[in-house]
């Protein structure tokens, strides 16, 4: 195994679908301006309350990028 040294990117992605929809959100956006994404860390989970209900999810990620 070879060591590695990873760039963190932290990142906040928000859907109005599920927690799941949010990260995977933040992922890809993230993946439009780094390449070698490795890994996620979910830091923290948030939501927007509407009318009694969950209006939004908004989640905090780490995301792992290795160098070429």
């Amino acid at each position: 195994m070879t060591d590695h040294v990873y760039k963190i990117v932290e990142v906040v992605g928000t859907s109005r679908i599920n927690m799941e929809d949010a990260i995977n959100t933040a992922i890809k956006n993230v993946g439009k301006s780094e390449k070698n994404l490795r890994w996620f860390e979910l830091v923290e989970t948030r939501g927007q309350i509407e009318n009694g209900e969950v209006a939004y999810w908004q989640v905090t990620v780490r995301v792992g990028v290795t160098a070429a």
